[in-house]
């Protein structure tokens, strides 16, 4: 990610959920919060309850690789977390990157006004 860092710090994630702003769909929910910095960054959280360490793995990989692909379309200096939902564990990677797409552009977060 060449404009982007990951989110790693546990208060990032909790200042994230506690000011930001949620968007939601059947495989993941994506919480939005402004930051002062100039970069984004990206945190990927994924519980037990979606399925073991390989499932949970794939679903941070499938939703990095398609942040990755469009991270140019995105606006600069957020925070944003992805969350994901019990049947994401079912999901190919076009549905996670349809899911991110819709939901970033539903948080108008995307450079021309989400419009792709």
């Amino acid at each position: 990610m060449l404009f982007s860092e990951s989110m790693k710090k546990t208060n990032d994630f909790l200042n994230v959920y506690r000011n930001g702003k949620s968007y939601a769909d059947k495989n993941i929910v994506i919480y939005v919060w402004k930051n002062e910095g100039s970069r984004n960054k990206l945190g990927i959280s994924c519980s037990k309850k979606v399925g073991n360490s390989v499932v949970r793995h794939r679903f941070a990989r499938l939703v990095r690789e398609s942040y990755r692909l469009h991270e140019d379309i995105f606006n600069s200096g957020l925070d944003i977390v992805v969350v994901a939902r019990a049947c994401a564990k079912d999901a190919n990677f076009f549905d996670i990157e349809k899911s991110v797409l819709s939901l970033a552009g539903k948080a108008r977060i995307m450079k021309n006004g989400g419009d792709l």
